[in-house]
């Protein structure tokens, strides 16, 4: 069947149309993304704000033309969490499955979780590194999945608040960001994610998979790719040196001139300093030296697991 997945997260809306059977991807026939920031300023007010919402229903009036142009057997939105934690989120998510004829689904962080990590996973060799654990990282808008599992097996996952957005807003009013203020964003994070992930859970990783706009800017920037290629970001190992030397240029310039970085798309040059640092608590806290980027993610294992009977 040919199914379309637009998900509607608290930074980014993207579009994904593949052909699946039988639970296996065989044709990726469309992938766009578009920067929203639906979920500006949730984390302190509350609501999704009338000019994000704006923003957001224009990005998905333009997805509704090429959903019906590509002729989908089913079109999905999944939401994250800017609708889930927004007062007027269900509001909104109704809206969209009336005015775009979308089958509408607002993920709890736990399903958000378990479909990245199908997703991350998909395409890999079922017997690499053996009994080895492998943690799959996705640094979202408004949270942070971190999934952990053997083979294609999830055995641990949670969803935690921290996110580019989320943390920007909480922190972040000055351009450049001062040190003090990317301090907090840092001192806010390793906070969180140290309570959500025991010490137990943080050994014996074997292979560590990161997703999303934070590490794929990464890799796009570290190879200076203009235009972003997808294929040479996938599986690109960044380790944390070339992470630390980005982000110390990075962190120097103010957003106008972050938008001219080579690799970085324009609109990700508000998100990606606390995204970086996100990464870099991630990365200590696990005792990583290097990530694999991946290009697979929650769009894939949506499309994968909801390619079945409703």
């Amino acid at each position: 069947m040919r199914i379309a997945v637009v998900d509607v997260g608290t930074n980014t809306t993207r579009l994904f149309i593949a052909d699946v059977e039988h639970r296996t991807l065989i044709d990726q026939v469309l992938r766009v993304s578009r920067v929203t920031r639906l979920g500006a300023e949730v984390d302190t007010g509350g609501r999704l704000l009338d000019d994000a919402l704006a923003r957001e229903h224009a990005v998905l009036a333009e997805y509704g033309e090429q959903i019906t142009a590509h002729a989908p057997d089913r079109a999905v939105a999944v939401m994250t969490s800017a609708v889930r934690d927004a007062t007027n989120g269900a509001d909104f998510a109704g809206e969209v499955a009336t005015r775009y004829g979308l089958e509408v689904r607002v993920l709890s962080g736990e399903e958000e979780a378990a479909l990245t990590y199908r997703g991350a996973t998909d395409g890999l060799d079922p017997a690499t590194g053996g009994a080895g654990r492998t943690l799959v990282l996705d640094i979202g808008g408004g949270s942070t999945e971190l999934i952990i599992g053997r083979r294609r097996t999830p055995i641990f996952h949670v969803s935690t608040q921290a996110g580019v957005v989320r943390q920007a807003d909480r922190h972040i009013a000055h351009d450049p960001p001062t040190e003090s203020e990317l301090a907090e964003v840092e001192a806010d994070v390793k906070s969180v994610l140290e309570q959500a992930v025991q010490e137990a859970n943080r050994t014996n990783i074997d292979r560590a998979l990161a997703v999303a706009g934070t590490p794929t800017s990464l890799a796009a920037i570290a190879q200076e790719l203009e235009p972003y290629d997808p294929a040479r970001v996938h599986g690109y190992v960044l380790t944390a040196a070339k992470r630390d030397e980005i982000f110390d240029r990075l962190a120097r310039l103010p957003l106008e001139q972050r938008r001219q970085v080579r690799g970085l798309h324009p609109d990700r040059a508000i998100a990606i300093l606390p995204g970086i640092v996100i990464l870099t608590v991630v990365m200590r806290l696990f005792g990583l030296d290097s990530v694999e980027v991946s290009e697979h993610d929650l769009l894939r294992g949506a499309a994968i697991a909801l390619s079945g009977p409703r």
